[in-house]
């Protein structure tokens, strides 16, 4: 029975494609078709033993979005700055692809999140997200009022530049440099990150993933985005309701043995100490 691999590679990255060349080349030779995701008409049309990212962490959401529901692992190789989703580096590359194909590998399932916008009863786009939902004023708006209720009963109003709704996946993205806390990926909980807040006792919050959220805002706003792993976006406004769940998919993620999940934090955050893992 054939196998077949996709290969993602990261836009205008001379390097990322050379090496995805060399991959091909590699994988071809142990008679393994090799499908590219440029090739959209034909990439789904076969039954992927999994997908090969070259590139960084926004090649990767690229690429989980390109899948959808569909259930094929992801494996991420670092062409990147710092990340965290591309767990292997470029020069181990076919070091992890043979591991890969010896099955000498594990499934990560990463929890995502499912955002619905809701405007005058009508629905208006329900995505999925891995890392974040993200709500931003313009850098010449006003004060962002956002109100959030979870399961139907109201929280707080955080009045700032903005609103980040995570996972644990997300945690070390946008929402880490906002001064949210980092959550391992088996924690399943949410974390709400406010943005630049004007009140100093908005803080970070880490809610149970069974939890539902809802987003409003408040006074009239102008200028404010929602965007979706900073893939896409849309404009919001004080007519609509933002729900966000737990999503039914997930993303899997091949990983290696050798790369647990805090060795990778100690070296993408290049925390100090030669011990350890």
């Amino acid at each position: 029975m054939e196998k077949y691999i996709g290969i993602v590679v990261k836009k205008n990255n001379k390097r990322a494609q050379n090496k995805a060349d060399e991959l091909k080349s590699f994988l071809e030779g142990k008679n393994i078709q090799v499908i590219f995701a440029h090739d959209f008409e034909k990439f789904f049309l076969y039954d992927f033993f999994c997908i090969i990212i070259l590139g960084g962490d926004g090649t990767f959401l690229s690429a989980a979005r390109l899948i959808g529901n569909k259930d094929i692992p992801l494996m991420g190789i670092k062409f990147g700055e710092v990340g965290f989703l591309a767990e292997t580096i470029e020069d181990d590359l076919f070091k992890a692809v043979d591991l890969l194909l010896k099955g000498k590998f594990s499934i990560e399932e990463r929890m995502c999140l499912n955002v619905t916008v809701v405007r005058e009863k009508k629905h208006i786009t329900s995505v999925n997200v891995l890392n974040d939902v993200v709500i931003n004023k313009s850098a010449l708006s006003r004060l962002a009022y956002i109100a959030v209720y979870i399961d139907s009963k109201y929280l707080t109003t955080f009045k700032g530049d903005g609103l980040i709704v995570g996972t644990p996946t997300g945690s070390t993205a946008y929402s880490l440099a906002a001064g949210g806390p980092i959550i391992h990926p088996c924690v399943q909980g949410i974390v709400l990150t406010p943005i630049c807040p004007f009140t100093l006792t908005n803080r970070p919050l880490i809610i149970p993933e069974s939890l539902e959220i809802e987003i409003r805002l408040e006074q009239d706003p102008s200028n404010i985005m929602l965007t979706f792993d900073g893939q896409e976006g849309i404009d919001i406004n004080s007519r609509d309701k933002i729900i966000i769940k737990k999503s039914f998919h997930s993303v899997k993620m091949i990983s290696f043995l050798e790369q647990n999940y805090f060795k990778i934090l100690k070296t993408r955050l290049m925390w100090s100490g030669g011990k350890g893992f």
